[in-house]
């Protein structure tokens, strides 16, 4: 059985999450999931992948969110965290931390 790597992150507002990375194969099927029919990202598909299977704790939907905001940040750092991508946020906040 594989153990996949896991992350804490938390919000602007302070809430933390846990994701789990699905595993390379299931990254992309995700990318191939979450295109319209011209190929292009759908937020709502984006949230509702990410939601479903990268965010393991709190566990939840679009609809549990109150703020469009916090969706779209975990969301978004859910999606850095699969594809390997550098979270814009914590490279700010890591720049700060070194001029310090």
């Amino acid at each position: 059985m594989e153990i996949f790597k896991q992350k804490q992150v938390t919000t602007k507002s302070g809430k933390e999450y846990t994701l789990q990375h699905p595993g390379v194969r299931n990254v992309t099927k995700i990318n191939d999931r979450v295109k319209n029919k011209h190929g292009i990202n759908s937020e709502e598909k984006i949230c509702e992948e990410m939601f479903k299977h990268v965010v393991v704790e709190p566990k939840l939907t679009i609809d549990d969110f109150e703020e469009y905001s916090e969706m779209v940040e975990v969301a978004n750092k859910a999606y850095y965290f699969i594809t390997g991508t550098p979270d814009p946020d914590e490279e700010s906040k890591d720049s700060a931390d070194d001029n310090k």
